[in-house]
């Protein structure tokens, strides 16, 4: 790695020189072979930290973007593989974890019966829409869709009521768009032009795949794009959907039915079996273009719309052919893959999806130990108390309000590996003979094993990801964060690696998660998860100044010439990066309240592992279509921008590496941005 200035010369040296014997202690520093030394890390740290890896590890045909964290992903459905393997060669019992994974892995396996039926199995569903011929039998129609987790153009989901996070409620979210957002049917930019233009084609296809001539295909397609850009028109953009006031609309059933009162909401709520409680409609003023389609639209057109929804939904557990169509506009043009994934890991990824925690359930008694979880509680409990010390120490708040904001971190609920419970899918009808039924079972019960949630008590143990998931979340009306055992692996987390690796790694996520819980979206939620403000005004109005200089950092970082980040749309996420870094860097420091000094390994001081271990878990590489895509409606910053920008604004950084004033990594005095 690096040089140019004479103050890094030294341990330039140091580096080149050492293949070193410390790489092979029992603890293990930072990946040395992944770093470029030819570049200096005051100058580029992400391209210093991980770029020879890079260079040497070329993203996958089939993969979007690509690094140690993302191949490490790849490599637990490797593992997941080996266990559905297994259980499709048993004789289960029928109900069975083995029988259900087992069979609905191999009924995806059967590409040959796949094929030999092409449209075949979305037929029954076709033949119903075919049937509609009043409005009645079209609203009968959109609930059995919606059971069946084909919804369209809304869906209803269970979660926490945000005034009363205690008590589950029906939150109804837009589901009406096909193409990520509202953006890509509404604005006149070439890539969302072409963006219409591959949507149309992949439409035109799917018509033409279940019979229709090449005119009623286009005809079709055309007529999804209009109906659909009238419902882009009524729904709010991706900034908008971040903020939690707006999307805040508490109300009765019986106003529901006020704002869409052509709708048969009774025999809906019967056919998904929902009560009729007190719901959140997020976007009121789709719910009305909703209403004015139904008396608008023609029965036809309606037809048309939902024969797409259904088609696009089954897509991928069809025959190769529309395999191969959806794969050519959602993988190829819009994330940039260059093939398709193997057929295993799609049926890995498919009963991950569908059957997680039975699935997860047998990947953490093989995968993840005890002795990880105990780890992993430990770096918890650091992390909380650096932004114990972290908030304490505050210049620009008031005592009144860290009081509160203490308060909101000691409720903290955090979740690690897999629920103590794990959901029964016992009741799931799973036939290997039958792929597409056996998708539709297990949709049909993920909608049920939602809807039952509602109207009752939270039920605190439920979570969001399955174990084997490589992601982590947080909750602002749980206030929890969790991370499943997916993510508990190299180059996040490892029992063989030292404390500054894991820190800088899974640390910085772990903290990161906690700062969602003070960002600009979960700073609005109290300390039990309310959608209330606990802030004095005088505060707030600095929380939200320092929000605006990370908004003005982000807005500078440039994908290709003319597309940048949206500041405002990655704001939670880069303050989860700030903060997250800082509070972690601090949570390494007390870990060694009272040891020996931390090794230097590899030629590395511990501070410096800690960073270099934080470049290289976030170390991607992105194709160019997904990182436009992301650009668009991610609200997560392109890899890497959460390395730079995080690291600029860090005068641990600065000192780390003896960066002087002025070197691109570390931001003027007056522009460093620190939220936290």
């Amino acid at each position: 790695m690096r040089i140019v200035r004479s103050g890094h010369l030294v341990l330039t040296l140091l580096v080149a020189c050492s293949a070193t014997a410390a790489d092979n202690n029992a603890l293990q520093g930072v990946q040395v072979g992944d770093i470029d030394r030819k570049v200096d890390p005051c100058t580029d740290f992400f391209a210093f930290s991980n770029g020879r890896w890079r260079a040497e590890n070329p993203i996958p045909a089939s993969m979007p973007r690509w690094s140690r964290r993302w191949a490490a992903g790849e490599a637990t459905k490797e593992q997941l593989r080996g266990i559905l393997e297994q259980a499709a060669a048993a004789k289960a019992q029928r109900g069975s974890i083995e029988q259900l994974t087992g069979d609905f892995y191999a009924g995806c396996m059967n590409e040959a019966q796949a094929d030999s039926l092409g449209a075949k199995p979305v037929a029954p569903l076709l033949a119903q829409i075919d049937a509609i011929h009043s409005t009645a039998d079209l609203q009968k129609t959109l609930g059995e869709l919606h059971a069946a987790g084909i919804a369209a153009p809304f869906v209803v989901l269970g979660d926490s009521d945000a005034h009363n996070p205690s008590f589950v409620i029906s939150q109804y979210y837009n589901n009406s768009l096909a193409m990520p957002d509202r953006d890509y049917y509404l604005k006149d930019d070439a890539r969302f032009k072409e963006a219409r233009e591959k949507y149309l084609a992949y439409m035109q296809r799917l018509f033409t795949l279940t019979g229709s001539t090449e005119a009623q295909a286009k005809a079709a397609a055309g007529t999804v794009l209009r109906l659909e850009k009238q419902y882009a028109n009524a729904s709010l953009d991706n900034v908008a959907l971040r903020d939690p006031q707006q999307t805040d609309h508490k109300m009765t059933f019986a106003e529901l039915q006020k704002l869409a009162p052509a709708f048969d909401w009774t025999g809906y709520y019967a056919a998904v079996r929902l009560p009729q409680g007190d719901l959140n409609l997020n976007e009121p003023k789709l719910m009305q273009e909703f209403g004015r389609q139904l008396r608008e639209t023609s029965l036809a057109d309606w037809q048309t719309y939902l024969r797409s929804r259904v088609l696009d939904s089954a897509a991928p557990s069809l025959s190769s052919d529309f395999v191969k169509a959806e794969f050519a506009f959602r993988g190829a043009f819009l994330n940039g893959a260059r093939e398709m994934k193997p057929r295993w890991k799609r049926c890995v990824e498919s009963t991950d999806g569908l059957l997680g925690e039975a699935l997860g359930r047998k990947y953490v008694e093989k995968y993840f130990p005890p002795e990880a979880k105990a780890r992993m509680q430990e770096l918890v409990k650091n992390l909380r108390l650096a932004m114990k010390e972290t908030i304490e120490g505050l210049d620009w708040m008031s005592p009144q309000t860290k009081a509160r904001a203490l308060e909101k971190l000691g409720t903290f609920n955090p979740k690690i590996g897999y629920p103590d419970k794990w959901k029964d899918y016992s009741t799931v009808a799973v036939r290997r003979d039958a792929y597409w039924e056996s998708v539709l079972a297990a949709q049909k019960f993920g909608v049920q094993d939602d809807h039952r949630q509602i109207d009752k008590p939270i039920d605190r143990g439920r979570w969001g990801l399955t174990p084997p998931t490589s992601d982590a979340y947080y909750n602002p009306t749980l206030n929890e964060i969790v991370f499943p055992a997916g993510i508990l692996q190299p180059p996040a987390f490892s029992m063989q690696v030292a404390d500054a690796v894991n820190y800088g790694a899974i640390g910085v996520v772990i903290g990161h998660e906690i700062s969602h819980g003070f960002d600009d979206q979960g700073a609005q939620f109290d300390a039990q998860g309310r959608l209330k403000n606990w802030w004095t005004d005088t505060d707030l109005k600095k929380f939200e100044e320092r929000g605006q200089c990370v908004v003005k950092q982000y807005e500078g970082y440039f994908i290709e010439p003319g597309v940048h980040h949206n500041g405002k749309l990655v704001l939670g996420e880069s303050i989860g990066d700030l903060a997250g870094a800082k509070i972690a860097y601090r949570a390494f420091q007390i870990s060694q309240r009272g040891k020996p000094p931390a090794p230097t390994i590899g030629g590395y001081t511990p501070d410096q592992q800690f960073f270099i271990a934080w470049g290289q878990f976030r170390g991607d590489e992105v194709r160019p279509e997904f990182a436009r895509t992301m650009v668009q409606g991610d609200p997560h910053p392109i890899a890497k921008y959460r390395v730079i920008g995080s690291v600029s604004n860090s005068p641990e950084f600065q000192k780390a590496f003896q960066c002087k004033a002025g070197a691109p990594m570390v931001r003027k005095p007056e522009e460093r941005c620190e939220v936290w």
